[in-house]
Protein backbone atom coordinates (compact mmCIF):
# COMPACT_ATOMS: atom_id res chain seq x y z
CA UNK A 1 0.00 0.00 0.00
CA UNK A 2 1.47 3.61 -0.84
CA UNK A 3 1.27 6.08 1.45
CA UNK A 4 0.04 8.68 -0.56
CA UNK A 5 -3.77 8.05 -2.07
CA UNK A 6 -4.15 11.44 -3.65
CA UNK A 7 -7.90 11.42 -2.07
CA UNK A 8 -6.39 14.56 0.08
CA UNK A 9 -5.02 16.40 -2.89
CA UNK A 10 -8.58 18.70 -2.87
CA UNK A 11 -8.42 19.61 0.53
CA UNK A 12 -10.39 16.35 1.82
CA UNK A 13 -9.79 14.08 4.06
CA UNK A 14 -11.66 11.00 5.72
CA UNK A 15 -13.03 10.65 9.59
CA UNK A 16 -13.64 7.59 11.33
CA UNK A 17 -16.86 6.14 9.54
CA UNK A 18 -16.01 7.68 6.19
CA UNK A 19 -17.25 10.90 6.52
CA UNK A 20 -15.38 13.78 3.98
CA UNK A 21 -14.14 16.95 5.33
CA UNK A 22 -12.26 19.65 4.75
CA UNK A 23 -8.87 19.43 5.72
CA UNK A 24 -9.53 22.52 7.92
CA UNK A 25 -12.55 20.89 9.66
CA UNK A 26 -12.79 22.03 13.43
CA UNK A 27 -12.55 17.99 14.04
CA UNK A 28 -8.92 17.59 11.82
CA UNK A 29 -7.46 20.48 13.77
CA UNK A 30 -8.39 18.77 17.12
CA UNK A 31 -6.65 15.89 16.10
CA UNK A 32 -3.84 17.03 13.98
CA UNK A 33 -3.14 19.59 17.01
CA UNK A 34 -3.15 16.08 19.36
CA UNK A 35 -0.75 14.42 16.40
CA UNK A 36 1.47 17.41 17.28
CA UNK A 37 1.50 17.04 21.14
CA UNK A 38 2.49 13.01 20.65
CA UNK A 39 5.31 14.15 18.75
CA UNK A 40 6.64 16.61 21.01
CA UNK A 41 5.36 14.04 24.20
CA UNK A 42 8.06 11.89 22.46
CA UNK A 43 10.72 14.13 22.08
CA UNK A 44 9.72 14.53 26.12
CA UNK A 45 10.70 11.29 26.50
CA UNK A 46 13.26 10.92 24.54
CA UNK A 47 15.20 13.58 25.97
CA UNK A 48 14.57 12.36 30.02
CA UNK A 49 15.55 9.53 29.43
CA UNK A 50 19.30 10.24 29.22
CA UNK A 51 19.18 10.74 33.08
CA UNK A 52 18.26 8.00 35.41
CA UNK A 53 16.49 10.95 37.80
CA UNK A 54 14.03 11.15 35.38
CA UNK A 55 13.16 7.59 34.34
CA UNK A 56 9.51 7.80 36.21
CA UNK A 57 8.74 11.15 34.23
CA UNK A 58 10.11 9.41 30.84
CA UNK A 59 8.12 6.12 31.11
CA UNK A 60 4.95 8.25 31.50
CA UNK A 61 5.78 9.36 28.03
CA UNK A 62 4.60 6.06 26.56
CA UNK A 63 2.04 6.09 28.64
CA UNK A 64 0.66 9.17 27.62
CA UNK A 65 1.17 9.04 24.11
CA UNK A 66 -1.04 5.50 23.63
CA UNK A 67 -3.66 7.61 25.28
CA UNK A 68 -3.24 10.14 23.49
CA UNK A 69 -3.61 7.71 20.44
CA UNK A 70 -6.63 7.32 21.54
CA UNK A 71 -7.79 10.86 22.23
CA UNK A 72 -6.95 11.55 18.95
CA UNK A 73 -9.62 8.31 17.26
CA UNK A 74 -12.14 9.90 19.37
CA UNK A 75 -11.31 13.48 18.16
CA UNK A 76 -11.79 11.93 14.54
CA UNK A 77 -15.06 10.48 14.74
CA UNK A 78 -17.32 11.49 12.29
CA UNK A 79 -20.69 10.49 10.77
CA UNK A 80 -21.01 6.75 10.82
CA UNK A 81 -17.84 6.15 13.17
CA UNK A 82 -20.33 6.71 16.53
CA UNK A 83 -19.32 3.94 18.56
CA UNK A 84 -15.75 2.71 16.90
CA UNK A 85 -13.66 3.89 18.88
CA UNK A 86 -13.76 3.47 22.97
CA UNK A 87 -13.88 6.02 25.30
CA UNK A 88 -10.75 6.47 27.86
CA UNK A 89 -11.53 4.71 31.15
CA UNK A 90 -11.73 6.55 33.96
CA UNK A 91 -8.43 4.96 35.19
CA UNK A 92 -6.25 7.05 32.20
CA UNK A 93 -7.35 10.22 34.22
CA UNK A 94 -6.87 8.64 37.18
CA UNK A 95 -3.52 7.74 36.80
CA UNK A 96 -2.55 11.30 35.84
CA UNK A 97 -4.03 12.43 38.95
CA UNK A 98 -2.27 10.27 40.99
CA UNK A 99 1.02 11.15 39.26
CA UNK A 100 0.45 15.19 39.84
CA UNK A 101 -0.14 14.30 43.02
CA UNK A 102 3.50 12.46 43.28
CA UNK A 103 5.09 15.30 41.58
CA UNK A 104 3.62 18.02 43.33
CA UNK A 105 4.70 16.15 46.45
CA UNK A 106 8.32 16.75 45.50
CA UNK A 107 8.12 20.36 44.98
CA UNK A 108 7.82 23.29 47.22
CA UNK A 109 5.00 25.39 47.07
CA UNK A 110 4.71 28.55 45.04
CA UNK A 111 2.45 31.39 44.62
CA UNK A 112 3.86 33.06 41.35
CA UNK A 113 3.72 31.86 37.95
CA UNK A 114 6.21 29.51 36.44
CA UNK A 115 8.67 30.89 33.54
CA UNK A 116 9.33 28.25 31.66
CA UNK A 117 13.22 27.47 31.29
CA UNK A 118 16.56 26.54 33.17
CA UNK A 119 17.27 23.52 31.14
CA UNK A 120 16.15 21.66 27.71
CA UNK A 121 13.80 19.27 29.65
CA UNK A 122 12.15 21.37 31.76
CA UNK A 123 11.61 23.86 28.70
CA UNK A 124 10.38 20.65 27.04
CA UNK A 125 7.10 19.84 29.68
CA UNK A 126 6.17 23.95 28.78
CA UNK A 127 6.19 23.01 25.18
CA UNK A 128 4.16 19.78 25.92
CA UNK A 129 1.89 22.01 28.19
CA UNK A 130 1.21 24.44 26.06
CA UNK A 131 0.75 22.24 22.80
CA UNK A 132 -1.69 20.13 25.16
CA UNK A 133 -4.12 23.61 26.46
CA UNK A 134 -3.90 24.22 22.43
CA UNK A 135 -5.51 20.56 22.21
CA UNK A 136 -7.64 21.04 24.35
CA UNK A 137 -8.75 24.35 22.83
CA UNK A 138 -9.33 22.93 19.81
CA UNK A 139 -10.89 19.96 20.84
CA UNK A 140 -13.48 21.85 22.64
CA UNK A 141 -14.13 23.99 19.57
CA UNK A 142 -15.16 20.76 18.04
CA UNK A 143 -17.28 19.64 21.06
CA UNK A 144 -18.99 22.92 20.62
CA UNK A 145 -20.31 21.72 17.25
CA UNK A 146 -19.87 17.60 17.32
CA UNK A 147 -20.66 15.26 19.57
CA UNK A 148 -17.57 14.53 21.28
CA UNK A 149 -16.53 11.97 23.60
CA UNK A 150 -16.11 14.38 26.96
CA UNK A 151 -13.20 11.73 28.44
CA UNK A 152 -11.23 13.56 25.44
CA UNK A 153 -11.05 16.71 26.50
CA UNK A 154 -10.94 15.51 30.13
CA UNK A 155 -8.18 13.98 29.79
CA UNK A 156 -6.36 16.91 27.66
CA UNK A 157 -7.10 19.46 30.78
CA UNK A 158 -5.29 17.34 32.83
CA UNK A 159 -2.65 16.33 31.42
CA UNK A 160 -1.50 19.71 30.73
CA UNK A 161 -1.34 20.37 34.29
CA UNK A 162 0.49 17.08 34.30
CA UNK A 163 3.10 18.68 31.95
CA UNK A 164 3.10 21.93 34.60
CA UNK A 165 3.96 19.50 37.22
CA UNK A 166 6.63 17.43 35.29
CA UNK A 167 8.60 20.60 34.71
CA UNK A 168 8.97 21.86 38.24
CA UNK A 169 9.44 17.77 39.30
CA UNK A 170 12.18 18.14 36.60
CA UNK A 171 13.38 21.34 37.40
CA UNK A 172 13.88 20.12 41.25
CA UNK A 173 15.57 16.94 40.28
CA UNK A 174 18.03 18.21 38.31
CA UNK A 175 18.87 21.03 40.51
CA UNK A 176 17.98 23.73 37.72
CA UNK A 177 17.03 27.96 39.33
CA UNK A 178 13.20 27.67 38.99
CA UNK A 179 12.15 31.21 37.39
CA UNK A 180 9.05 32.91 38.76
CA UNK A 181 7.41 35.53 37.43
CA UNK A 182 7.80 38.89 39.84
CA UNK A 183 6.13 41.45 37.84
Amino acid sequence: MKVYTKTGDKGKTSLVGGERVAKCDVRVEAYGTVDELMAFVALLGDNLRTDSRLGDIAEDTDRINSQLMTVASLLAVGAGGEGKIQPLKPEAVGYLENRIDALQAEVPPITKFTIPGGDVKVSLCHVCRTVCRRAERAALRSAAQYDLEPSATVYLNRLSDYFYLAGRAVTERLGVEEHLWIP
